[in-house]
């Protein structure tokens, strides 16, 4: 017994989850337009540092409403959407960007929410969104749904 906890006590520590997944020159290999719709302000700028650190850029949004119009008034190929906000919440918002651009002409949607709970997940994408991501956002998830994300031809 000893021995096997000789041998745990010898293994290097695992990294910590997100550390090593801050690459600064995504955004130079993988362009995106990024619209941000987060009502908290807090979470706008967390969400913004997060962005900048692997080189890109977000407008904001402050709520459902504004990213509607936002994504009317310029292409994006990506909106970070919170599920719950004012006015118009990220569910809604997601269906009427849906139903106001067809698939290949609306941005890659991706939810951000705390909502970890069983079914959240399918709501998300039942509403129309194309990826999700739990709060506190996890480096490795969100680099991963901004990877999955295309960068649209205008």
């Amino acid at each position: 017994m000893s021995l096997l906890a000789k041998d745990e006590a010898a293994k290097p520590a695992a990294p910590v989850a997100g550390k090593s997944q801050i690459d600064p020159g995504m955004a130079e290999r993988h362009p995106l337009r990024i619209l941000l719709a987060e009502d908290n302000v807090v979470n706008q700028k967390l969400a913004l540092r997060l962005l900048q650190r692997i080189g890109y850029r977000a407008d904001v949004a402050s709520n459902g409403l504004e990213a509607v119009e936002s994504v009317q008034r310029q292409v994006y190929d990506v909106v970070l959407m919170d599920v719950q906000m004012p006015e118009l919440d990220g569910l809604d918002a997601t269906r009427r960007i849906c139903a106001l651009q067809g698939p290949g002409a609306r941005p890659h949607i991706i939810a951000m929410t705390a909502n970890a709970m069983q079914g959240d997940r399918e709501m998300c994408l039942a509403a129309g969104m194309d990826d999700y991501v739990t709060k506190p956002i996890r480096v490795d998830q969100f680099v991963k749904a901004l990877n999955n994300a295309v960068t649209r031809k205008d």
